[in-house]
């Protein structure tokens, strides 16, 4: 009977351990005007904006003149996040949309319901902000499968609908119906991810 005890709160800590571990999901923003879907993509992690509290942005601030009339919902916040050995950290760079530029980032998860985000100028000038869980984790792309060739029938990445991880979540069909954003579904097939990631 201890043997069973024992292996049972062993194996509970190992889940536990592994979901506290696990950066894929659904995640609101500090300032709640956004969730960001982060998702795993051949190997690396990547994060889009996947519900916005102000539907219709676009990206005005965009360096590149040829992307400023591309909308937000969908648009790469955390790009090629690479996990650190030996560590529950990913680094690689963060698209900040209020000012345009880029970021030398890593993500952090904090326990199972937040994740720590933190950027930096020049190696210097860090600063960054906690984001908490709306969604997921979410299993591995089936991108990633069907870039190395597997059957096309592999199922969809899509973590939660868009709907379930927003304020409206809570309202009759009907009116959540109206106001509820497009799911941005698998986002390793985002055409901004896929030419990167694949």
């Amino acid at each position: 009977m201890r043997i069973l005890i024992t292996f049972g709160v062993f194996s509970a800590i190992s889940v536990a351990s592994a979901f506290a571990a696990d950066p894929t999901g659904d995640w609101r923003v500090a300032d709640g005007v956004a969730n960001i879907r982060v998702a795993e993509c051949n190997g690396d992690m990547w994060g889009v904006v996947a519900w916005e509290k102000e539907p219709g942005g676009h990206d005005g601030n965009n360096p590149d003149v040829s992307k400023r009339g591309r909308l937000t919902l969908g648009m790469p916040i955390l790009i090629d996040m690479k996990k650190k050995p030996g560590a529950d950290l990913w680094e690689g760079e963060v698209y900040n949309a209020k000012d345009g530029k880029t970021y030398s980032s890593t993500i952090k998860p904090i326990g199972s319901d937040r994740l720590e985000i933190q950027g930096c100028v020049l190696g210097f000038l860090c600063g960054g902000e906690t984001w908490t869980r709306v969604a997921g984790p979410i299993p591995p792309s089936s991108a990633n499968a069907m870039a190395k060739g597997a059957p096309k029938t592999a199922p969809k990445t899509t973590g939660t609908t868009t709907a379930a991880a927003s304020p409206t979540a809570k309202m009759p069909a009907q009116k959540q119906a109206a106001t509820a954003t497009p799911d941005v579904g698998d986002i390793c097939l985002l055409p901004d991810i896929a030419r990167f990631s694949h």
